[in-house]
């Protein structure tokens, strides 16, 4: 269950995407492709965002697979 967070409270992106697991950290991955490719190059507002969200997702995912294959 979610908590509501004070205005005083902050987590980087890199701190929320540790605390997601991995479907989770998938489906956001998926949902920012999605909107990236929905709003588009014809949006108001461009999407400088979404190169950031993947290569801190995929970052992460790396990270997490190095992890795994050291305990194996």
């Amino acid at each position: 269950m979610g908590r509501l967070l004070s205005q005083n409270d902050y987590f980087s992106l890199e701190e929320q995407l540790k605390a997601l697991g991995d479907d989770e950290l998938l489906d956001f991955w998926e949902e920012t492709q999605f909107l990236g490719k929905f709003l588009g190059p014809e949006s108001i507002e461009p999407m400088d965002y979404s190169p950031e969200y993947e290569r801190l997702i995929l970052q992460e995912l790396q990270y997490r697979s190095s992890r795994r294959t050291a305990r194996a």
